[in-house]
């Protein structure tokens, strides 16, 4: 019988097999887009931030940095809402009027008496009625949320209109309205908390699961038994209030309530950064961390632009080349996740 000797060191001790073949550089990038969604997103900040670092000095300046994380904040913020709906299956077109409507239901609960804290407080109650209506109108009618949510955006618009006047109103000052939106970089550092928060909640909890469930399969979800109805209401919810979160440090920042402030331009900037995040409009998939960098995008390339003297309808034709660019790339990364599972 032949001895079957292990190739050793002289003291006899094993040595160890020659590491495998190294990956490729393309390997891993492939591997990381495919893993990360916000990887290509991420790179996309990067470059722009260094490119216009680089060609206009006045763009590291710090009240430069304030300007794009005060642009950034609102943008970032709706596209997380918009990203957890999306993610669902939903839409809400009317997050951009919420936004404009809580401020002045903060401001008619600060004239009655009430310390703002309890005004803000109600504000967000009220925010989050209209997503409930929003989520009930949808899951019990059948109707896209799309129309249901439409038709809120309209309502809403009249609504903030009449109970305004059509007149901004001042803004709280000082102490808690600091802390709220009045501080410098407040805003940014409250979208980085939410999306930190959401993040969690989308990737570490049931709520999150049940979310992505819903929104990739909602008849395989159902039939695994989860309230998908009851998901989707909820996210309706969380998105409007997050939106008059926003509304409401936004307008104590400028020291004013607009009756026109957000609007469909800021929830459709929303939906441009939750999709070039990563977020399918399909549902069932989708980033908030993604999300927050798309917005994060937007900022940077709308500042630099205006710095650089460009006409800002540039902007606008570059944010559409850069969404439908995103569809595609996001078809092209799921295909390319298919793949990547067979080698793993």
């Amino acid at each position: 019988m032949t001895e079957t000797i292990e190739q050793g060191d002289i003291n006899g001790s094993p040595v160890e097999a020659p590491p495998g073949p190294v990956k490729s550089f393309a390997y891993r990038a492939s591997d990381l887009i495919a893993r990360r969604r916000e990887a290509s997103i991420a790179f996309v900040a990067v470059v722009l931030f260094v490119y216009f670092a680089v060609s206009t000095p006045a763009f590291m300046g710090v009240d430069n940095m304030r300007v794009i994380a005060q642009y950034s904040a609102s943008v970032a913020v709706l596209a997380i809402a918009e990203a957890m709906l999306l993610i669902s299956g939903e839409i809400d077109l009317s997050l951009g009027h919420i936004y404009a409507m809580t401020p002045f239901l903060m401001y008619f609960c600060t004239e009655a008496g009430l310390p703002l804290l309890v005004a803000v407080v109600i504000a967000l109650l009220g925010a989050g009625f209209v997503g409930l209506l929003n989520g009930i109108m949808t899951v019990a009618s059948g109707v896209p949320s799309f129309i249901t949510t439409l038709g809120m955006l309209f309502f809403l618009n009249g609504f903030t209109l009449t109970i305004s006047d059509a007149f901004p109103k001042p803004a709280p000052k000082g102490g808690i309205a600091d802390i709220l939106g009045g501080a410098r970089f407040s805003g940014f550092i409250w979208a980085i908390g939410i999306m930190v928060v959401v993040h969690v909640v989308l990737v570490n909890t049931r709520w999150g699961i049940y979310t992505v469930a819903t929104g990739g399969n909602p008849v395989g979800a159902r039939e695994a038994g989860i309230q998908t109805k009851r998901i989707k209401v909820g996210n309706f919810i969380l998105a409007a209030m997050l939106a008059g979160f926003m509304g409401i440090s936004e307008a104590i920042r400028v020291t004013s309530m607009e009756p026109l402030a957000g609007g469909s331009q800021l929830m459709f900037l929303g939906v441009a950064a939750a999709v070039i995040g990563g977020t399918a409009l399909a549902g069932g998939s989708g980033t908030v961390v993604g999300a927050f960098l798309g917005a994060l995008v937007l900022g940077v390339l709308r500042d630099g632009l205006t710095i650089k003297g460009i006409n800002a309808a540039t902007f606008n034709m570059i944010l559409g080349i850069a969404i439908i660019a995103s569809m595609f790339l996001n078809a092209a990364a799921n295909r390319l996740r298919i793949r990547m599972r067979k080698f793993t």
